[in-house]
């Protein structure tokens, strides 16, 4: 299986970049996701099994006064790809969010639940779910939460920075999801990928880590792992105003992409453990 992949410096694509590493990989430098039509001119010209859409506009703050950028990069890009990937027949995976959905109630969002975007950057990610269902051809749209790595700028890496100088820090304690390791979440997509060309059926699935928790939970198993002695208060989210509004409640339902792939939700605390001893010097 040759694979052909949108990303080269984000968390899943340097994960990819692991486990796929005879695949093609680009960067803003070979195809620039603000130029839909190179993009899709790039997937016409190849000649790959499939074609894996791993970067994105993440940045959701700065998405609530860049919106019209944001949603080239995040919806009009991916539409366009997968219309090109349609074209060919190739499947055409992309990773999506958990922001797509409101985040009321405490249950775990299903893939068809109606979704209801808080912020821009959610309302971006669901226009590019919208253009690659439209696009009509195979494909399979990941939806994932609270990515982490030993790569990039992460909730990992700013605890572990803020905790070794601090001796407390406030941490949101009512919002609740799944910490997915980029890992985890790059072995998935190159798995679908080969399901999908073997004639698995995609459509819409969710992927993220075991057990659902908050972050200040989170937080304090990462000070758990790695020694550190900083202590982590509770706030709520009102105490910590961000521009974006962030979704209380990212739990996903993961039992359809398990059902459908075999691919069960990753431990997100061997996930942490993993990314601590990459991390180590």
């Amino acid at each position: 299986m040759t694979l052909l992949i949108f990303g080269k410096t984000g968390q899943v694509a340097r994960e990819l970049q692991r486990i796929a590493p005879d695949a093609t990989f680009l960067g803003r430098e070979d195809a620039n996701l603000l130029n839909p039509a190179a993009c899709a001119a790039v997937i016409a010209a190849t000649n790959a099994d499939a074609v894996i859409n791993a970067t994105a506009w993440t940045a959701v703050d700065q998405a609530e006064t860049e919106e019209a950028t944001a949603t080239i990069v995040n919806g009009d890009a991916p539409a366009a790809m997968a219309r090109a990937a349609a074209a060919k027949g190739l499947p055409f995976l992309h990773v999506s969010t958990d922001y797509v959905f409101d985040g009321s109630g405490d249950l775990p969002f299903a893939p068809d639940d109606p979704t209801a975007p808080l912020n821009a950057y959610g309302r971006s990610k669901l226009a590019g779910e919208l253009g690659v269902r439209g696009a009509d051809g195979p494909h399979l749209i990941l939806r994932t939460s609270w990515v982490v790595s030993a790569h990039g700028a992460n909730f990992v890496k700013t605890m572990l920075r803020l905790g070794a100088e601090r001796e407390s820090l406030n941490v949101v304690a009512d919002q609740i999801g799944g910490p997915t390791p980029a890992a985890a979440i790059a072995r998935a997509l190159v798995e679908a990928a080969s399901s999908l060309l073997d004639g698995a059926e995609g459509g819409t699935h969710h992927l993220s880590g075991s057990p659902d928790t908050s972050w200040a939970e989170f937080a304090r198993e990462i000070m758990a792992q790695a020694g550190l002695t900083c202590r982590i208060d509770d706030i709520p989210t009102a105490a910590y105003p961000t521009p974006a509004r962030r979704p209380q409640n990212s739990r996903l339902d993961c039992s359809l992409f398990d059902a459908t792939f075999g691919i069960s939700r990753p431990d997100w605390r061997a996930g942490l453990s993993d990314i601590l001893k990459e991390l180590r010097p």
